[in-house]
């Protein structure tokens, strides 16, 4: 089969001809119809991730076609259209028993742990766990954004978050995640801040329906407060750093909740974050990491009912040879507004 495949961290990865994945016992492999490029896509490429081993094919946003089934799967069939959450659970551990196999003890990763999606086939493992049904004409471009990037922004929001209508919320960083969220509080009723230096990110939160955007060029947390009265109620940093970090844990007003999305990485892996605000004002501080299959349902619900528009995030659709090209468009900022994704 054809994959992208990282040969150097840093370098640009090549597509080439490579064997197709076996399919595991209790997993399958998909005909990959369509795959997101996500920022965790980029991170990896440059060496960012302890759990990727060279050579390597990236890709963890997908959705696709069942066309393998291993002997001790029992839900699925050739033919099954499906997409999966980014974190593949083991169905087992104490994490996953209790229902939370977001954080699965054992987890499997497409594109991190696993060879990905950038591919004409990609196994999955566990698939009576992680395996999701596409809903009746849900095309395969939208449901391949759902497995990162808008699923985690929206049990972000509903479930961390807790986001409620008339509230403000402030969202820092307006890329996929971001975005994705932008979306979700405004369908909650929420009055949204979104903030990004990029000009082309505003207008497009804006596009998504933020009542206010913000450059974030001066004090974020203070003009936060002043936009929205006093603070949000809620705020999530969608990029990840520094700087986000804490300016999304300032931006709250008392009893607030800050959810942090964005991964933390290299310098700013462990930064020191405002905790005496944290304590005084009894914030409330969740990460967030993705959202377990069994979940899906309600979202998939609130899209079929055109509650929620997810398909209204992708910016563009590109071949599989575009995809290396794409990939290094994320670090140097010129990938444009919204999710790009491969299609098959």
């Amino acid at each position: 089969m054809r994959a992208v495949v990282i040969s150097e961290f840093g370098v640009p990865p090549t597509v080439r001809e490579v064997p197709a994945p076996p399919c595991p016992e209790d997993g399958v492999v998909l005909r990959v119809t369509a795959t997101g490029v996500c920022r965790s896509d980029w991170h990896g490429w440059q060496g960012h991730d302890d759990d990727i081993t060279l050579p390597h094919v990236p890709g963890h946003e997908l959705a696709g076609v069942v066309v393998e089934v291993g002997p001790l799967v029992r839900s699925w069939a050739p033919g099954d259209e499906v997409t999966v959450p980014f974190v593949c659970a083991c169905g087992t551990c104490a994490a996953c028993v209790a229902g939370e196999q977001q954080v699965c003890e054992l987890q499997r990763q497409p594109g991190f742990t696993d060879d990905g999606s950038f591919a004409e086939r990609v196994a999955i493992h566990h698939a009576d766990v992680n395996l999701v049904r596409l809903p009746e004409g849900m095309s395969p471009v939208t449901a391949a954004g759902l497995g990162c990037r808008f699923a985690t922004a929206y049990r972000a929001v509903t479930v961390h978050g807790r986001v409620r209508a008339d509230e403000w919320v402030a969202v820092h960083g307006c890329g996929g995640v971001g975005l994705s969220a932008v979306v979700v509080a405004v369908a909650a009723g929420a009055q949204v801040v979104a903030i990004d230096p990029s000009p082309v990110a505003r207008d497009a939160a804006q596009a998504m329906g933020a009542a206010v955007v913000l450059d974030g060029s001066s004090d974020v947390a203070a003009q936060v407060h002043h936009v929205t009265g006093g603070g949000a109620a809620v705020s999530l940093d969608a990029l990840g750093s520094r700087a986000t970090a804490t300016a999304s844990i300032l931006s709250l007003r008392r009893r607030g909740r800050h959810v942090q999305v964005g991964l933390l990485l290299g310098a700013d892996t462990a930064p020191p974050l405002p905790m005496g605000r944290v304590i005084a004002w009894e914030l409330e501080v969740y990460g967030s990491h993705g959202m377990a299959a069994h979940e899906y349902p309600a979202m998939l619900a609130r899209i079929a009912s055109g509650e929620l528009d997810p398909s209204r995030l992708v910016g563009r659709t590109i071949s599989l040879d575009e995809a290396p090209a794409a990939l290094a468009a994320l670090g140097d900022g010129t990938g444009g507004p919204g999710m790009t994704v491969v299609v098959s």
